[in-house]
């Protein structure tokens, strides 16, 4: 009698600590949980930086047109128009370095098929580009205002053709990133910690950062030599009450 008494009396306490037992389990593992989840919250916030830069390269594409009936002086004239241009060039300051000739493309018009003149009463024309690439870029911006001087000589510039534009080129992405990706970063930064501060939070650490793509365009179509340099950073803070 008195072991079966000692058997449920032990029974009872190895019941009650079990019971004890798994309810502290329950209070620690509801108390983890709630920290993780504390600690996963978080913030994603972007950055921008955005500057402005001068070019430092010019391509500078000088596209004309000649006509004729007769393909040896067709050659002479271009040859002729060639050596304007460059002793032009070179009189306003641009070493023979900086220019360089395209062969010429020439389009015989009796021998398109299924083409006409088009009331042309020639049936050759060429056309030519001298190209100046420099990394004057104040130079071809004013001597480009210039051009009316061989006009006066009879050559005509296919201003109107894409391939004929102007060209302005920032090399110097690799120069500014650091500083900008910086910048971009203290921004994201500012925006994360007035989140933190409006939600009553304490910023953490970064859990992830992605830097964009850097962009380059032109501030405006009448100033396509100033660049316009944009990259947007992306990064996500852990949050904590």
């Amino acid at each position: 009698m008195t072991n079966s008494k000692s058997s449920a009396a032990s029974a009872l306490i190895l019941g009650i600590s079990l019971v004890l037992g798994l309810a502290v389990l329950g209070v620690l593992l509801g108390t983890a949980v709630t920290q993780y989840r504390q600690f996963e919250r978080s913030v994603t916030v972007k950055g921008l930086s955005e500057r402005e830069f001068t070019a430092d390269i010019a391509i500078w594409p000088l596209q004309f047109t000649e006509a004729s009936n007769d393909l040896p002086k067709l050659y002479i004239l271009l040859d002729e128009r060639i050596a304007t241009i460059k002793s032009f060039l070179r009189d306003k300051g641009f070493s023979s370095d900086e220019i360089s000739v395209s062969a010429p493309a020439i389009t015989d018009k009796s021998a398109q098929q299924y083409g006409n003149n088009g009331g042309s009463p020639f049936r050759y024309t060429s056309e030519q580009t001298v190209t100046v690439y420099t990394d004057n870029i104040e130079k071809v911006r004013e001597v480009s205002r210039e051009l009316s001087e061989l006009g006066q000589k009879g050559i005509a510039f296919n201003g109107n053709n894409y391939q004929a534009q102007t060209e302005y080129i920032f090399t110097k992405l690799n120069q500014v990133k650091p500083t900008m990706i910086e910048e971009a970063t203290r921004q994201a930064r500012a925006v994360a910690e007035k989140f933190a501060a409006d939600s009553d939070s304490v910023l953490g650490k970064i859990k992830r950062a992605s830097q964009g793509q850097f962009s380059i365009s032109d501030r405006d179509k009448n100033n396509p030599h100033i660049k316009k340099v944009r990259v947007v950073s992306t990064v996500e803070y852990y949050l904590s009450d």
